[in-house]
């Protein structure tokens, strides 16, 4: 038989390691192998894969008492006993040995204290029998001994149990006693005296057991003759029978009286069955006649319930198709004046909650096709109707009546010698009494709004156009500048031509004019939108202003006049986008507020260009400023409004440009130029004052004038140019040179006139080449002659073949230079005079001088170098030499 682990002491001592530091001691430790049951499983064990785990029992001694624990140890990865966990032995309820197991060597340990009851407890389960009887007697002993009480054990056979516990009990405390060391002898004695105590507790005592054998021993049964002691039984068999029958004859009497009282008893009994049926009956009537009294007790009660709710629901159907008689007046007959807006406005309130609630979703369909409620709500839309119809002839009389008073009164307006800012306050403060008369309205009858919106944009329109018309003529008197000079390239000369005024106060005007105007549009735009009920954001927000502008709040109510004092009746849309049914009737409905106030606008404009029209400049920039910080919704046919300016004064500008472009065409073009024409410095000018006016995102129509005038000055000088090609390069450049001269400072700064600068520089170069070439083959035509017919014979004989041919002897060569070599210090001053002769710029000839002088030592150079080639023992000055002859002169 193979060693329990109950005495491997190596175990034990692996438990202690583990349990180190806790002041536990080990009382028994044993492997066993876990797994765990599924409940309802009565088939069959229904274990998962079991795990090799070790029980050990140990106690921990306290001052006054003793802790029992039993502790489950696990196989670390590297083979080390670890603990896993650890249960309190005086929370074991139940110790159950699993009955599906025929080894009999599984069981389960019970613990009152677990969280989860239903959750299938750890099964335990050992080699053998031993092992298990072993494990579960420690267990009990110390629970007994330790903490005074016993768990309940199932499944285990008592007898069995006492009878192992009695063979084994010395050979388990042998053992302990020869594995425990020091402390194993008191674990054994103690182990065999709770065995012990055990068996006697669940069979006998050793006092009953004697009691027991003394009682037996007292009757003397006599059965040692087999014989005798069946006659004997036979004997007393006989005498019980003859009782018996003695007993039975003696009792006769006693049972005829006994059955006389059963009979009447049974008479009575039938009789009391007589009147129970009677009773049954009577009470079966009883109950059907309660049961139909409370059948019509129910249905009378339900009657009244329903009866008092239908009264309450008659009661709220009336009350809510009551017209109030006060409500009714003021919708029907009452006045709109500012003291009896509340009514008018709770008046309103009333209908639009009292149509709301006659509608589908808010009243019941079976009440909806009663024909009190369907008269009714005919009742309420004639009401609605007719109010509607007096609020909106009322309102379009109010407007009217408000613009006609203001138009009445010069004061509202720019007088002569007084400029007259637009004031709105009062006029919006008096609309805004009726805002929530125009929200109603729209709620009532949207459609009703399309009329009053015409009638107040045709009466506002009025207003709007006499203040810019008499705002712009007033500027335009109270306005004081010069008029410039309009023709800025024309070729005819004058002592006032360059004369320039200050005109300044022509754009100064224009742009307060904007200033003025299109804060009030844009603020009239977005009071419009807001007061006549379209869903639209605010344009300027609370303490903002137009453009970035200071002045561009027109009065000190602006930042007040898109916040009308209401609250919006429906919050739902209040924050809603526009459709683009309300987009477009909003901007056709703005187009009609300011139509034609753009005419005073465009007055403005030409007035300004027929000043000074330079000042374009300027007023694109403003426009283009004002259109950029233009985004509402509310605000588009403003938009439109600076577009039509900026579109107005590019057209104006390019009207300038194109009067320009015409004089620079038509420049002298049937005269002989000489010299720099007239244009290329007055160019110049232009161009600086040009650029002084640039204000914003006017950069651009700049630029194109620039262009448009360069195009054509440059066309203008080639035309020229072609009218006398004998002084056509000097005539080129000299006017190139101008115009760089002119536009140096300009072209650093200016990108565009940067790239005419440099195309003037090449065209200068072009013309200087051609112009200085002329001049050298003019003098030593016979040299350079020579030269270029020994260049054109190298590309088909060799040079040794050169000298021999016709007009190429060495003879040929000593007469050409000869002929144009002796004397040259007069033939280079002859070209000195030439280039002086018809050069109208003396400040150009310097450089002039140095470029021909350059041009004709390069030439030399290379004649020099091809005589070296072709004639190599020829002899001819030396280029040294005639460098210092340059020098010198």
């Amino acid at each position: 038989m193979a060693k329990s682990s109950a005495d491997d002491a190596e175990l034990r001592r692996a438990c202690e390691a583990a349990i180190e530091g806790t002041k536990q001691k080990v009382v028994m430790s044993i492997r066993v192998a876990k797994s765990r049951g599924v409940w309802g499983k009565s088939g069959k064990m229904g274990r998962q894969m079991a795990k090799p785990r070790v029980l050990a029992v140990s106690t921990k001694q306290k001052t006054t008492r003793t802790k029992a624990f039993l502790r489950v140890m696990k196989y670390s990865s590297g083979g080390v006993l670890e603990p896993a966990k650890l249960y309190k032995l005086k929370h074991l309820s139940k110790v159950e040995v699993i009955a599906n197991d025929p080894s009999g060597c599984t069981f389960t340990l019970g613990f009152d204290n677990l969280r989860s009851q239903s959750v299938a407890p750890p099964q335990w389960t050992m080699r053998n029998v031993d092992d298990r009887n072993r494990l579960l007697f420690c267990i009990l002993n110390i629970s007994k001994d330790v903490l005074g009480r016993l768990p309940k054990v199932v499944g285990i056979d008592v007898v069995e149990m006492a009878l192992w516990a009695k063979e084994n009990t010395g050979t388990v405390t042998k053992q302990r006693v020869q594995h425990d060391g020091l402390g194993g002898p008191v674990a054994a004695q103690v182990e065999e005296g709770e065995l012990k105590v055990t068996v006697e507790k669940e069979l006998v005592s050793q006092a009953e057991e004697e009691d027991m054998e003394a009682l037996l021993g007292t009757y003397v049964m006599g059965i040692g003759e087999a014989e005798a002691f069946s006659e004997r039984l036979k004997r007393e068999l006989l005498a019980l029978e003859a009782a018996n029958v003695h007993a039975i004859l003696e009792s006769e009497p006693l049972i005829d009286q006994v059955l006389q009282g059963l009979e009447v008893a049974t008479i009575c009994v039938d009789d009391m069955d007589e009147w129970l049926c009677i009773f049954n009956v009577k009470l079966r009537h009883m109950r059907e006649d309660i049961e139909s009294i409370e059948i019509r007790n129910n249905k009378l009660e339900m009657q009244s319930v329903n009866n008092k709710a239908l009264i309450e629901e008659l009661d709220k159907l009336v009350e809510q198709l009551r017209v109030p008689s006060d409500h009714a007046a003021c919708l029907t007959g009452g006045t709109f004046d500012e003291a009896h807006m509340t009514q008018n406005i709770e008046a309103c309130e009333w209908l639009t909650r009292a149509l709301q609630s006659m509608e589908a979703p808010n009243i019941d369909s079976s009440y909806a096709n009663m024909r009190s409620v369907r008269e009714k709500r005919g009742e309420l839309l004639i009401l609605r109707a007719t109010f509607v119809r007096r609020a909106s002839e009322f309102l379009r009389n109010y407007f009217a009546s408000l613009v006609d008073f203001m138009i009445s009164d010069k004061n509202y307006f720019s007088q002569r010698g007084q400029l007259k800012r637009p004031d709105h306050a009062d006029l919006r403060y008096k609309c805004r009494t009726y805002a929530r008369l125009l929200q109603h309205l729209k709620t009532l009858d949207k459609n009703s709004l399309g009329l009053l919106r015409k009638a107040y944009c045709s009466s506002l329109n009025l207003l709007l156009r006499r203040e810019a018309r008499e705002f712009a003529n007033e500027l335009r008197a109270s306005t004081k500048a010069s008029r410039n000079p309009t023709v800025w390239l024309e070729a005819t000369t004058g002592s006032n031509q360059n004369t320039q005024t200050d005109t300044s106060a022509v754009s100064d005007a224009y742009a307060k004019m904007l200033t003025i105007f299109i804060p009030l549009l844009v603020d009239e735009s977005s009071f419009f939108a807001h007061f006549m009920c379209f869903e639209v954001p605010k344009l300027v927000p609370p303490g903002g202003s137009v453009n970035g502008n200071k002045g561009g709040n027109y009065d000190n109510d602006a930042d007040d006049d898109d916040d009308l004092g209401i609250m919006d009746i429906d919050d739902n849309n209040s924050s809603a986008g526009m459709s683009p049914a309300d987009l477009a009737a909003l901007n056709e409905a703005l187009q009609d507020l300011l139509d034609g106030i753009q005419e005073d606008f465009y007055a403005v404009v030409d007035w300004a260009y027929k000043i000074d029209p330079l000042r374009c400049i300027s007023m694109h920039g403003v426009t283009e400023r004002y259109l950029s910080g233009q985004k509402a919704d509310a605000a588009g046919f403003v938009r439109l409004l600076l577009g039509d300016l900026e579109s107005r004064i590019s057209m104006q500008f390019s009207r300038f440009v194109d009067e320009a472009c015409h004089l620079i065409e038509r420049n002298d073009r049937n005269m002989r130029q000489n010299g720099v024409l007239s244009y290329i410095p007055r160019f110049a000018t232009l161009a600086t004052r040009m650029e002084q006016y640039i204000q914003g995102q006017s950069r651009d129509l700049v630029d194109q004038a620039y262009t448009k005038f360069v195009s054509i000055m440059f066309v203008q000088l080639e035309k020229i140019a072609q009218t006398d090609p004998k002084y056509a390069d000097i005539f080129l450049l000299e006017n190139y040179a101008a115009f760089q001269n002119s536009l140096y400072d300009l072209a650093n700064v200016v990108p565009t006139l940067a790239k005419f600068y440099h195309q003037a520089s090449e065209a200068y170069e072009q013309a200087c080449t051609r112009h200085i070439s002329m001049i050298i083959y003019y003098q030593f035509e016979r040299l350079f002659q020579y030269a270029r017919r020994i260049e054109d014979l190298m590309y088909t004989i060799t040079a040794e073949e050169i000298p021999f041919q016709a007009g190429l002897s060495k003879m040929d060569l000593r007469k050409t230079i000869k002929y144009s070599l002796s004397g040259v210090d007069k033939s280079i001053s002859a070209m000195y005079k030439k280039l002086q002769k018809n050069l109208t710029s003396e400040e150009l000839l310097p450089s002039l001088w140095d470029k021909l002088k350059k041009e004709f030592l390069d030439k030399y150079e290379s004649f020099v170098q091809l005589v070296a080639k072709i004639y190599p023992n020829e002899t001819i000055p030396a280029v040294a030499e005639m460098r210092e002859l340059l020098a010198s002169m």
